[in-house]
């Protein structure tokens, strides 16, 4: 059911529970503890990933979006990080349960992460080769022979020739680079995969090719996929489903049709707005006034309340109500008390 059997995983299918979900996340809260302060990075945030979807994870940076899926993988940094409460099931596995060397049999061989900036992601003083070679051998029982041939597959799998196995990082484009973190991730065909602003640092043109080389693998592997950028464009491209992230809160979550076609938060809304719009040419755009709240110091009601055209007075006292408009689409606005609000980019 979770592809082939794996090196050291023998006791993981006693532990797991049945489900329909690749991702099960409910009410996960992550700090970062100091003796100095503590910062709320992720608020009681729930996500569900069904099986060969993708979820776009979208937010300003500081949102708590690379948090969470750190979190996701059980990688917080501790200190001083702590998951302090919430429930995290990958393949209905409980991460926060796994013990470590459990831990390591599941990275990798069911979840793995493409991390922003590969450049800081692999290792400078090992080959590319040896590097996909490894996390090959820590999961499946392989030859040398046949762990050297899989890595030459990988290499030509993501567009690299695999001659190139024995150069070093800095020897490779930042669009190469990638694409090697990108093998490296699907070395053990994982069920989920988490990228992490995968083409930020790449010029347009590469940006395309890696889009389009993710997409054709995770439709070959029936892999589930979430995506943390703060490009709507790519969002629009590549998920199925979408979650917008505040000050470590998901304000909105729905289908991608619903969240950009039907926009239920005024957050979401000036994300939109902020947008340059092709066929209307304006004198200047229209950003999100202020700067997102110190997650050391949040605000006692809603965290956007200050950067809100509809904030009222409730809204800077209480924490935001969650209102249901489908069996996907939720949304974290106190403002939907009243049964005639909508935002004006509904009209």
């Amino acid at each position: 059911m979770f592809g082939r059997k794996r090196k050291g995983d023998s006791g993981l299918d006693k532990i797991r529970e049945t489900t329909d979900l690749a991702v099960d996340v409910e009410n996960l809260v992550v700090k970062y503890v100091t003796s100095e302060e503590t910062v709320e990075a992720v608020n009681s945030i729930d996500l569900k990933l069904k099986r060969k979807r993708t979820l776009g994870l979208v937010g300003e940076t500081g949102a708590g979006k690379t948090t969470a899926m750190l979190a996701l993988m059980n990688m917080v940094p501790s200190p001083p990080g702590v998951i302090t409460e919430g429930s995290i099931k990958v393949n209905g596995l409980d991460m926060r349960k796994l013990t470590p060397a459990q831990l390591q049999a599941v990275r990798g061989s069911e979840i793995a992460m493409i991390f922003q900036d590969p450049m800081t992601s692999l290792n400078p003083v090992l080959t590319v080769g040896d590097q996909i070679a490894e996390s090959i051998s820590l999961h499946r029982n392989l030859s040398k022979v046949e762990v050297k041939q899989e890595v030459g597959k990988l290499l030509a799998k993501v567009g690299i020739d695999p001659r190139r196995a024995s150069e070093y990082p800095h020897q490779f484009s930042g669009g190469m680079r990638q694409r090697v973190d990108i093998a490296i991730a699907l070395a053990c065909n994982p069920t989920v995969l988490i990228a992490d602003e995968p083409t930020s640092a790449l010029d347009v043109t590469i940006q395309a090719q890696i889009l389009q080389m993710m997409r054709q693998l995770k439709e070959e592997n029936d892999t589930s996929m979430i995506l943390i950028t703060h490009d709507l464009g790519v969002v629009a491209e590549m998920c199925d489903d979408v979650a917008v992230m505040y000050a470590g809160h998901i304000v909105e979550y729905g289908t991608l049709e619903e969240v950009f076609n039907h926009t239920k938060h005024p957050y979401t809304e000036g994300l939109f707005v902020s947008l340059p719009n092709i066929h209307k040419r304006v004198e200047k755009l229209h950003p999100i006034q202020g700067l997102m709240p110190d997650p050391s110091n949040l605000p006692k009601g809603c965290a956007f309340a200050e950067r809100c055209p509809y904030a009222t007075d409730a809204c800077w006292e209480k924490a935001p109500e969650t209102f249901t408009f489908s069996e996907t689409h939720r949304v974290a606005c106190s403002a939907y008390r009243n049964p005639e609000f909508r935002i004006r980019r509904n009209g």
